[in-house]
């Protein structure tokens, strides 16, 4: 029989109008790998951060190690057992191997001197016990990415961790780096060390986890052993059915003979994006398919100007795009709603006019004079268009709600007459109402000849609108589904299935 090492139970936290949290549960026992799952918004992250004592919890109970704990800081958490390694590694890359391994916690001599010889010798050890065998005395930067996760790993371990929290560890190794930390998983699972491991790549959850706990929307889903759950049903937990009673807007696909607008070849980028290949054409609406981390988001920052690939190339009606940064995207006609509207988005202290306005204000102005008369009538126009709810184009527009600020946002790109729209999540965080209206602008936009590149974690809403679907996983185009082929069964047995396709889509 297992012993269990951590049990939450009803656990709550909310913040100002989100309940992010809601009465979720998880058991993980000791010497287990046990992976936690879910898309973006499921709570994962909310529910670790409670855990460790940088958020504190609105209700419900954490025991571990057999005693109820209730962390308030991140340091209350290291000292009852509890460390976490996240994707951005929290080490001081100048300073040596053993300085980080003992960072804030240094031994003294008996003069109070910091013991460097103690830690050079303890650090050695306790890497070569892992089979690390590096000078420890270098700076951290000298040695690669997978090096400092050991370290870091090491660390955990030296502060007698009895949970490791692992949070997309592997998203910058390669592969074989990959296999020296799952060697060092499985070292800390036979000395009785529990791991919570978070990543998008599930492949690596099937190889290195015992079990795994599926949250969805911040609440709880359920508990599988690994072996009883496979990817398809798993895909299946994570993205949920589309509840909304909104149906396909699409017949038939129209666009066999249309001209590509925009074509990418070959593109590669770090170990995000590995060759892809992709065709929008003029005025249809293509949706991106995949989990987080499938190279969806990445695709669309290259289109966009926002990172440049390391190979491959972006073609715009047949000729080289030459597009070096988001300007030179904008020029050519490309519009882009982030996917963190709050972050990349919206000015929250600038008003909806400003907001709606801001990429449009230099052909707005004359003699560096902002042309107000034609700005109002821009405004007003696309107000009412939109059916935007605000009492006066001054409202400031943190004060709409989030459907309304998605509109202004889809506003400013549409007061510039794009040819492409790249919309990524556009309907995330916003009630069914909002989110109807906004899928029948997408349907407009393309009536209009405006070609629309989707992304969507809702494989019902890339359903509904979609007149083409590229599926992606781990940054390679896996398939596409057309037409009649476009349903929810059929691209979750894509993604599930992950084979590769070769060759233009």
């Amino acid at each position: 029989m297992a012993e269990v090492l951590l049990e939450i139970k009803g656990l709550e936290k909310t913040f100002p109008g989100v309940r992010a949290l809601k009465g979720v549960q998880l058991t993980v026992n000791k010497g287990e790998v046990h992976a936690l799952m879910g898309e973006n918004g499921a709570g994962k992250s909310t529910l670790i951060k409670v855990l460790t004592g940088i958020y504190q919890k609105n209700g419900g109970t954490i025991r571990f190690d057999g005693k109820e704990i209730d962390c308030k800081t991140p340091i209350e958490a290291n000292e009852v057992g509890i460390s976490t390694i996240y994707q951005e590694l929290n080490l001081v890359l100048f300073q040596t191997v053993y300085e980080n391994l003992f960072l804030g916690r240094e031994p003294r001599t008996g003069f109070g001197a910091v013991d460097r010889k103690a830690m050079i010798e303890q650090t050695d050890k306790i890497l070569k016990d892992f089979g690390i065998h590096i000078d420890v005395t270098k700076p951290l930067k000298a040695y690669s990415t997978a090096i400092q996760q050991m370290v870091a790993i090491a660390r955990a371990v030296s502060i007698n961790a009895k949970l490791v929290i692992m949070d997309e560890p592997t998203s910058s190794l390669d592969k074989k780096e990959v296999q020296v930390l799952f060697g060092i998983i499985r070292k800390l699972k036979s000395r009785g060390i529990a791991v919570i491991f978070i990543s998008h790549k599930l492949d690596e959850i099937y190889e290195i986890c015992d079990r795994m706990t599926v949250f969805k929307d911040g609440e709880y889903v359920g508990e599988y052993d690994i072996k009883d759950i496979d990817q398809f049903r798993l895909i299946s937990l994570m993205v949920g059915k589309d509840t909304v009673a909104l149906e396909r807007k699409k017949t038939g696909y129209d666009f066999a003979d249309a001209s590509p607008l925009v074509e990418v070849k070959n593109i590669k980028q770090g170990m995000r994006l590995h060759g892809i290949n992709a065709v929008i054409k003029q005025g249809e609406v293509v949706g991106l398919a995949g989990l987080l981390g499938s190279g969806r988001t990445e695709l669309a920052q290259v289109l966009f100007g926002v990172n440049m690939p390391d190979e491959g190339e972006v073609f715009w009606m047949g000729s080289s795009a030459g597009i070096h940064s988001p300007s030179d995207a904008i020029k050519k006609g490309m519009g882009f709603c982030t996917e963190d509207r709050k972050v990349e988005g919206i000015v929250p202290n600038l008003s909806v006019k400003e907001n709606m306005t801001i990429a449009l204000l230099p052909k707005l102005q004359k003699f560096g004079f902002v042309k107000k008369k034609e700005q109002d009538e821009i405004v007003d126009k696309y107000i009412e268009r939109l059916k935007i709810k605000t009492p006066s184009p001054e409202q400031a527009i943190r004060n709409l709600s989030g459907g309304n600020q998605q509109k202004v946002l889809l506003a400013r790109w549409m007061c510039m007459n794009p040819k492409l729209m790249i919309l990524d999540e556009p309907t995330r965080g916003i009630d069914v109402g909002a989110k109807a209206e906004i899928e029948v602008l997408i349907q407009e936009l393309s009536k209009s000849g405006i070609s629309v590149l989707m992304i969507s974690s809702e494989i019902a809403e890339l359903e509904r609108n979609c007149d083409r679907i590229i599926v992606m996983r781990d940054g390679k185009v896996i398939g596409e589904v057309i037409d009649q082929d476009i349903h929810q069964d059929k691209i979750m047995e894509l993604i599930a299935q992950g084979s590769e396709s070769e060759g233009m889509v």
